[in-house]
């Protein structure tokens, strides 16, 4: 990305009230994906600022929620939410988690531009995963809707923990889930510079 228009981007981070210690990461990581998005066809949307309105933005957004230590982002894609997340929290250690080989092979290019020493990223099916320990949190961000959800990563999460599925219209969060499963809350996010409805439905065992 020419200076100038990294320069720009830097100014729309700061536009938007991100933290101005992420910034250059953001920067970085947006020119990234960017370059790759050209070739690989990571994400639809286009342009260094959408991905930062559309992308960054609502990555952070389910910040407050994460618990524990060890984070499993499901269906990461171009590392959203988990790679965003990592670069704003890297005290916890976070799996980037994509059933196309493309997709992880930009995460671990990312990773390692990036620095991010506790982050990894794996080629495979979340059925196929069988973490031990499991993960205090387990996210997904466009994976599938809650009760599918369940379905299919409810065995990543380690006892006392809980899952996060990042929602639009909070009408998703009414379908119910599958046995021994309950919504702890469905909270609404507002994401800096978007009118769009947004809602974190955090998701836990039922008590015995």
């Amino acid at each position: 990305m020419p200076e100038p228009a990294a320069a720009a981007l830097s100014a729309a981070c700061a536009a938007r009230g991100l933290d101005p210690a992420l910034i250059p990461a953001v920067v970085r990581y947006l020119e990234m994906l960017e370059r790759w998005n050209r070739v690989h066809n990571l994400t639809a949307v286009t342009g260094a600022e959408a991905m930062l309105d559309r992308h960054v933005l609502d990555s952070l957004s389910v910040l407050p929620w994460l618990h524990g230590e060890r984070v499993l982002d499901v269906g990461s894609g171009a590392g959203l939410p988990g790679l965003i997340l990592a670069l704003a929290d890297p005290a916890r250690d976070y799996l980037l988690l994509d059933a196309a080989a493309k997709r992880v092979r930009f995460l671990r290019a990312a990773i390692a531009e990036l620095g991010l020493a506790r982050v990894g990223a794996e080629h495979m099916r979340v059925e196929d995963l069988r973490p031990a320990p499991g993960f205090a949190t387990v996210v997904s961000r466009a994976f599938a809707a809650p009760p599918e959800f369940v379905r299919r990563a409810g065995h990543c999460v380690a006892p006392g923990g809980r899952m996060l599925a990042m929602l639009g219209q909070s009408v998703a969060a009414e379908a119910d889930l599958p046995a021994g499963w309950a919504y702890r809350c469905v909270e609404p996010v507002r994401v800096s510079g978007s009118s769009a409805s947004r809602h974190i439905a955090v998701i836990e065992r039922e008590a015995a």
